[in-house]
């Protein structure tokens, strides 16, 4: 099934269940949705009727409660912007819903929060009530929350009655009876100078289509069209340049005369400011990358000669062992090459934010006001379960997402619940309602980071650098609130359950009275309730319920938005000294990011597909209401710590060429790390030097979060400018014909919308349902998107530019049609017969679908940036338990093995995707199945220490020779690769470390998981259980002594064990042989220190703290004693036995 769109125009909109035929040979659509403005009962149940309706039941106190919208319809259209921005106001306040075989409701919250709503942005904020007799409606506002009266006899009144009086009422006011006068509605437009004054869509053209025709209407400077083609005849105009042989010349005065104040501008000036770059790349110097490829090189050959010795020199006494070492060596070999090759050519980037503020928000002819001209953002925040990701953390995240340093009106958070909570939807309010306090703060001062957690918990002084006297006072006022808020967080799961136990207490006592009255004397029986969960407002909570029922669970509830944030104005609103506030925000401005809380519906029966699913519901979701050309994506326990991050990013998707870039990755970095960071949980190797050497080739790949995505190279499109496919060796023979598809719309703008992997198959929009389902309003969307993800076009190279100064139109006002449309397109229903998951949005069909997704883009043509700015951008959390780290190890891992027996294998990738980045993703999908090899490598020391034989016949020279000269080049390398990677070499050793650690473990349990899967369709989970407790509150680093037990030690503990017995076992055998064979001894010590050296962190965590005696503590004892046994066996042989010395035989 897929959805009906709606139609931009404010029309009435329904649902009903029954499915309509299919016309023209579109699949067939689902009901038509419609938009029921409704109260809710006390129990849950909705209310709906018409202004006629309630004027009957006015009599009725059971009603009196009720507010009343009357939908819109082509006769009942707003007719001035105040109505327009009241309308925006009212629906943002409201709480919509709906899904599969459901009606649409938008059900106005009086309340969000139990706590007082003070921000006029914030749904269910405080305000003055009507004064129409039977309204309890709220009085129109503007952006400072102050009453909108449109009567000179300040008579007050809501949006509904408003709207009533000048459809049905002759515009009469209701209080002195006196008709409105339009001078005084013009006065108040004239006090929101926001308000976009659009000039009304012609007959046929949508809202969207309207939008996109005003932002191409700005034209730039000195381009003739949006091609980027050189307008020469207007260069000559306003330059006086003249025409010389073969290219212009300038005058001879050495400038030219711009036509005001006589000022005459050097030919510098024009130039210097088009050309003027957004980024730079900066390579890495010749004395340090140029060893490093010829050590790449030469470790290659001499691993090449080593092999050949190896396989040409068998060990006749043990071929067995011989055997299996030669095979791992060639393993280790092919492994090392596939990760060596793509760091080749790493590069290091640097951006200029002053640049970026002077093409977008500095006053120009095209931008006079200097308003910004920045694309808009869309940040995206997923979080599925407040028990295992705490609501603080979250809420903390949300906060340094609206404080960031990016335009107000370009920025839109979206928050994906995808466990339908209310302590998360609750929480979320929270945090837009602190926000109030915490943004402004943060701007007035310049507070960096802008996450309060992590800002008040700052080591360093927080008054360095602050030059404002009123700094000091501020961060105590905004301190304490913020502890209020932790407060008022931490106590919402007993507020929710005890408020929650109270309605249902009353709806117990209700339903018995009820029963009481219908049978006086006959028996009854106890009533049962549904334990429903309820919101602050006294009604149901439409997602799942603290006591799971139906059509209230985790995997069953309708799909949820809930505008916390309405969208800002357009211009800035600065503080006043009037208004009444706990601090000075004069010149400050107060506004707020939009801030959107959305649950996609679930259903029984359906394949949600995880976060990839809850991801794709965001994009369509944020098509429709404010459908940035970018998206950020953020987890909910990594927060903005550089809150410029957002510029520095958008510098390389604005700079020449950027159009071709799909996105921009940045490094994570994490917080709570133990200092000697023992399981490699920083990833700095990965982070700092796969990462960097990626950029060099067609970029970095997709890590899950901290990365900015243009939002076409989402929906599946192919690059401008995408390289044409090589012709085959029978092309001249047999010439491929190429196909024509019937474009919608005009060449020109379609050009940059190629769809598929085909370089021949263009986008058609009348076959975009097929794609993007059935809604008109998200594809109407996808062309705009394009657009505004344009660079400048203000030089003549920038090809397929925008114009300067196109994206200062205000934006579109939210109205219900389009949230209900946004609540069609994340029903459970929506993608089916679609592309979604297949070849748009995120990719399904791996736990690691953000390195699929990042694949499919590469394998179109588009090429990634890596993005690594001077001040962390990002920090999240990540596990520093043991048992943690193995399960996280692992679930990457079987991704990888999913990835290699899939289409997405990159041996199958397409002729754009460049031959090292196409062994980098080789890499990705083969590095887990290098733990069979490893696993066994471990083991052969210790055979070779049991069986008295080593992998060679001797240690001769040859063989000591290449062993040194292969370990000397790959300390080499280290160094060097620290010293461009920017790392420590205690890093790039915990990295090695943890490298056999999780190859040992985590990788082997993925490789049998992932064939299990591909082989048989079965599924294996490895559970843990908690052995050891570590709680300390005094200690920041107690969970890394926390022992879990889990599966995934068994074969690290083998290893370890194996090792030190067959040490203990070949140094008895050595001693009392005849002839003792000490080279091979200390070939086979030697390789096992090797082993027990990198399990050496492996074999800390099992011990847990210091001071402490956890079980494996007697393990170690045993084993121990195991050993001393053997020792004393081979010393003191039993009684009437000669086989002591050179007969020595382990038993």
């Amino acid at each position: 099934m897929a959805s009906k769109s709606f139609k931009a125009s404010r029309s009435n909109l329904s649902t009903d269940s029954e499915m309509m035929e299919s016309q023209n040979g579109r699949p067939p659509l689902p009901p038509p949705s419609h938009v029921t403005f409704a109260r809710r009962t006390s129990s849950g149940r909705y209310v709906s009727y018409s202004r006629d309706d309630l004027d009957s039941e006015l009599g009725n106190g059971d009603f009196l409660d009720y507010t009343v919208h009357i939908p819109l319809t082509p006769d009942n259209q707003p007719s001035n912007p105040v109505t327009q921005k009241v309308e925006e106001q009212y629906v943002s306040s409201s709480l919509f819903t709906g899904g599969f075989n459901s009606m649409t409701r938008a059900h106005l919250m009086d309340k969000v929060i139990d706590s007082d709503a003070s921000h006029p942005q914030m749904a269910g904020a405080k305000g003055s009530s009507c004064s129409v007799a039977g309204c309890d409606g709220k009085v129109m506002s503007d952006e400072r929350g102050n009453d909108i009266l449109p009567c000179e006899c300040d008579f007050k009144i809501c949006r509904d009655c408003y709207i009533d009086v000048l459809k049905t009422g002759d515009g009469i006011c209701p209080g002195c009876k006196e008709q409105y006068n339009a001078a005084d509605l013009d006065e108040e437009r004239e006090n929101w100078p926001s308000l976009p004054q659009l000039p009304p869509p012609p007959s046929g053209m949508s809202k969207v289509e309207r939008r996109l025709s005003l932002m191409k209407s700005t034209k730039s400077m000195l381009m003739r069209s949006q091609t980027g083609d050189f307008d020469h005849n207007r260069w000559l105009f306003e330059t006086k340049g003249t025409y010389g042989y073969g290219n212009a010349i300038w005058p001879k005065e050495g400038g030219y005369d711009d036509g005001k104040d006589s000022r005459t501008v050097e030919p510098s000036d024009l130039v210097s400011k088009p050309w003027r770059p957004l980024t730079r790349k900066l390579k890495i110097p010749a004395a340090i990358i140029s060893p490093y490829r010829l050590l790449v090189l030469v470790r290659m050959v001499i691993l090449g000669f080593f092999l050949t010795w190896r396989v040409s020199h068998p060990n006749t006494d043990a071929v067995w062992l011989w055997g299996m070492s030669v095979v791992c060596e060639i393993w280790f070999t092919f492994s090392w090459i596939l990760d060596q090759l793509p760091k080749l050519c790493p590069v290091n980037r640097a951006t200029d934010l002053n640049v970026l503020k002077e093409k977008f928000e500095t006053p120009t002819p095209n931008n006079p006001t200097g308003k910004s001209d920045l694309p808009g953002l869309d940040i995206f925040v997923s979080t599925a379960d407040p028990e295992k990701e705490p609501p603080l953390v979250t809420a903390n995240t949300i906060l340094s997402i609206l404080a960031a340093d990016y335009p107000v009106e370009k920025l839109s958070c979206y928050v994906s619940d995808d466990g339908g909570a209310l302590l998360t939807f609750e929480a979320m309010a929270e945090a837009a309602s602190f926000a109030n306090m915490w943004v402004p703060f943060c701007r007035k001062h310049n507070i960096e980071p802008r996450n309060p957690e992590s800002y008040f918990n700052l080591k360093k002084d927080p008054y360095k650098n602050k030059v404002l006297s009123d700094f000091v006072k501020d961060r105590r006022r905004v301190k304490r609130e913020y502890d209020e808020f932790k407060v008022r967080i931490n106590s919402l799961p007993e507020s929710i359950r005890r408020r929650s136990d109270a309605y249902h207490a009353r709806e117990e006592l209700k339903a018995l009275k009820e029963q009481r009255q219908k049978k006086d004397d006959e028996p009854f029986e106890a009533i049962k309730v549904k334990k429903a969960t309820w919101m602050a407002d006294g009604t149901h909570w439409p997602g799942t319920w603290l006591s799971p029922t139906a059509e209230h669970t985790k995997g069953d509830h309708a799909g949820i938005i809930q505008v916390m944030l309405k969208p800002p104005s357009d211009e800035p609103l600065c503080g006043s000294s009037e208004e009444p506030r706990v601090m000075d925000l004069t010149d400050v401005d107060i506004r707020l990011p939009m801030l959107v809380y959305v649950s996609r519906e679930k259903r029984p029966g359906y394949d949600h597909n995880k976060k990839a699913g809850a991801m794709n519901a965001l994009v369509r979701a944020s098509a429709i209401m404010s459908n940035g050309a970018f998206i950020l994506n953020l987890d909910c326990d990594h927060y903005i710590y550089n809150s410029q991050a957002m510029r520095e990013g958008m510098c390389f998707m604005m700079d020449r060429g950027g159009d071709r870039i799909c996105y921009v990755q940045f490094p994570q970095r994490f917080e709570g790390i133990d200092p000697s960071d023992r399981y490699a949980n920083r990833n700095t190797v990965f982070f700092d030097g796969n990462m960097r050497a990626l950029d060099g080739l067609q970029g970095p790949v997709y890590v899950g979060t901290g990365c900015l995505f243009r939002r076409v190279a989402l929906y599946g499109f192919d690059p401008p400018r995408a390289k044409e496919r090589s012709s085959g060796f029978l092309s001249c023979c047999f010439p491929r014909r190429r196909k024509h598809t019937a474009i919608a719309s005009n060449a020109e703008e379609n050009k940059a919308l190629r769809m598929g992997d085909s370089d021949d198959e263009e986008m058609n929009l009348s076959l975009a349902p097929k794609m993007f389902g059935n809604s008109n309003l998200l594809i109407d969307s996808i062309p705009v998107a394009e657009f505004q993800g344009r660079p400048l076009a203000d030089h003549p190279s920038v090809k397929h530019g925008r114009p300067p100064g196109a994206l200062t139109i205000p934006r579109d006002l939210l109205d219900a049609s389009t949230v209900a449309e946004a609540i069609s397109v994340i029903s459970c229903w929506y993608e089916d017969k679609s592309e979604w998951g297949q070849r748009v949005g995120w990719i399904y069909g791996s736990v690691t679908e953000d390195v699929v997704t990042g694949y499919r883009m590469h394998n179109r043509g588009w090429r990634s940036v890596y993005c690594v700015t001077k001040r962390d951008a990002f920090r999240g959390t990540a596990p520093i338990n043991l048992t943690d780290r193995l399960h996280q190890v692992l679930r990457w891992a079987t991704g990888s093995v999913e990835i290699f027996f899939s289409r997405n294998n990159a041996l199958l990738a397409s002729s754009r995707m460049k031959i090292l980045q196409r062994i980098a993703y080789l890499n990705v999908g083969i590095y887990p199945f290098t733990s069979v090899f490893l696993i066994v490598y471990c083991f052969l020391p210790a055979l070779s220490l049991f069986s008295g034989q080593f992998i060679v016949q001797s240690l001769d020279v040859t063989f000591l020779v290449y062993l040194l000269t292969i370990t000397v080049t790959l300390c080499a390398l280290a160094v060097l690769e620290v010293k461009w990677a920017g790392i420590e070499l205690e890093e790039w050793w915990r990295n090695e470390q943890f490298w056999l650690i999780g190859g040992t473990s985590a990788h082997l349990a993925a490789v049998f998981q992932g064939l299990l899967k591909v082989v048989a369709g079965v599924e294996i989970s490895f559970t843990l259980t908690s052995k050891s407790a570590g709680d300390d509150d005094d200690d920041d680093f107690a969970d890394l002594y926390i022992v879990k037990w889990t599966s995934l030690m068994i074969p690290p503990i083998v290893i370890m064990m194996v090792n030190l017995i067959a040490i203990a076992v070949g140094i008895s055998r050595t001693i009392y042989s005849t002839i003792p064979q000490w080279s091979r001894l200390l070939g086979g010590v030697f390789f096992s220190f090797w082993v027990l050296a990198h399990l050496y962190p492996f074999a800390k965590g099992l011990m847990g703290r210091r001071g402490r005696t956890p079980t494996i503590v007697f393990v170690w004892s045993g084993l121990i004693a195991i050993i001393i046994s053997l020792l004393w066996v081979a010393i003191n042989p039993p009684e009437g036995s000669n086989q002591i010395g050179g007969s020595f035989q382990f038993p």
